[in-house]
């Protein structure tokens, strides 16, 4: 039998019970990218400019809403619109670490109404699993998808060792609400589970913050994870559509090269 790492993102597709890993795999598949954009900027309009120059070419377009200056509830339909004209899913990067009760307002309600236009979106385990409880009350009726946090890719994460082995149980559990994890590598053999890595270049190496970067070849072939999320390395550049071009050309070779093994 195939492990799940040298099966194809449409194999896989159909054997998802979550709506959005399905969604997600197909898109991927359909459009051939693996690539994650991080739109890290300050402004809505810096992040829907960046959303529609590179949205040809991602999966996924990845934000930090609480750091937006001006943000309105206008920003996710904009965001929307952008996802339907490019075929791109939006994940808020909201990381939510509460009791079930707390995430489930944090989630549905507030400024940001997250649930409202994020396809995806993610969470700590340190709660326990009734943190995918409180955010699936609110998200499966909706059709969202959870990503849980296993591993993190800065230096010191006490995201390792018994903690990820627990939140990857955690995960298979509910895996009618959870889709994935963030991760550094490959945590489930389960072929529904979609594992996507930040801190990716095309050069490896460490910034002042202690952010510790691989490259796509790394990620994809060697640690066999499934979709890279790149932030400076696009929004940084002189023309960011150019750069996602490149990294996506880069990711989607190796995940090829690791199935032709």
């Amino acid at each position: 039998a195939k492990s799940a790492a040298q099966m194809s993102y449409s194999e896989r597709a159909s054997l998802a019970s979550n709506a959005m890993a399905k969604q997600l795999l197909t898109l991927m598949s359909e459009k051939k990218t693996n690539l994650s954009v991080a739109a890290d900027m300050l402004t809505c309009a810096e992040v829907l400019a960046l959303a529609d120059s590179v949205g040809p070419h991602v999966c996924v377009l990845k934000t930090h809403v609480d750091v937006l200056d001006d943000f309105t509830p206008e920003f996710g339909t904009a965001l929307l619109k952008l996802a339907d004209k490019h075929n791109f899913l939006i994940f808020e990067d909201r990381k939510f670490a509460d009791i079930g009760n707390t995430v489930a307002m944090q989630y549905a309600g507030g400024v940001y109404k997250i649930a409202d236009w994020s396809h995806i979106t993610n969470a700590h385990t340190v709660p326990g699993p009734g943190i995918i409880d409180g955010l699936a009350t609110v998200g499966l009726p909706k059709g969202r998808g959870l990503l849980l946090l296993g591993e993190m890719s800065s230096a010191g994460t006490l995201a390792a060792g018994d903690y990820t082995k627990k939140t990857v149980e955690m995960a298979e559990a509910r895996s009618d609400f959870c889709m994935g994890f963030i991760s550094t590598s490959r945590l489930s053999e389960d072929p529904a589970m979609i594992h996507m890595t930040p801190g990716v270049q095309l050069e490896q190496g460490t910034d002042a913050l202690g952010q510790r970067y691989l490259t796509p070849e790394v990620v994809l072939g060697e640690r066999t994870s499934d979709v890279i999320i790149v932030g400076r390395g696009i929004y940084k550049a002189k023309d960011p559509a150019a750069a996602a071009l490149e990294y996506k050309t880069r990711a989607w070779a190796a995940y090829e090269a690791r199935l032709a093994k």
